[in-house]
């Protein structure tokens, strides 16, 4: 079933910005299912490269459809007239689905490739500086304690609720908050000394 994947995947060709654009117009405006299925289809390599980590896994298909429904619910969601490259915004949601499939199964590995990702259509140079600006975020978000790095990730990677995050880690929701402060406040700081030496 895999191997079938990966020989569908092959066929799909990547949108031009123009043919993506006209795509979103007529989902989110004219309500064009057509142009929905297209935007999801067009997209499916991007839950392959976040799922690829895990590609050893038996239940690799799994991990797969349950980033695809991340993928349809961004898909839903998006909102194309905020200029956001579609593929960083529905990054989280996929990889968010991805992890809480693992975790329900007790196979989440150590290392959760959490800014892998890079948008498809980037240049170069925008693209050895997305890289960048993402392994000092990664850097900064591991230098935390523990529960901040936990609550951030959950909160928006993994766009779970802050009463759900405290019911998770049996903690008050005012704990929850406090510690989402202070962790924006490291990673604000750690990052303000890097972008500087830009």
């Amino acid at each position: 079933m895999f191997e079938e994947y990966l020989r569908e995947l092959e066929k799909i060709q990547l949108l031009t910005p123009e043919e993506e654009k006209d795509l979103w117009r007529k989902f989110k405006i004219e309500g064009s299912k057509s142009a929905r299925i297209r935007l999801i289809e067009s997209y499916q390599p991007l839950v392959f490269k976040i799922a690829s980590p895990y590609r050893r896994m038996q239940n690799i298909m799994d991990v797969i459809q349950e980033g695809t429904v991340g993928l349809i619910e961004a898909v839903e969601k998006f909102e194309p007239e905020k200029k956001v490259a579609f593929s960083l915004y529905a990054m989280h949601r996929i990889r968010g689905r991805m992890i809480d499939y693992l975790r329900r199964q007790n196979e989440i590995p150590s290392e959760e490739f959490i800014f892998e990702v890079e948008d498809y259509r980037e240049t170069a140079q925008e693209k050895i500086e997305s890289e960048e600006l993402s392994n000092q975020l990664h850097t900064a978000l591991n230098r935390l304690p523990a529960n901040e790095k936990n609550v951030l990730e959950d909160i928006y990677f993994r766009e779970e609720k802050a009463d759900e995050v405290a019911d998770e880690m049996k903690l008050s929701l005012s704990h929850i908050y406090r510690l989402q402060k202070k962790g924006m406040q490291r990673i604000r700081g750690m990052l303000s000394r890097f972008i500087a030496n830009w």
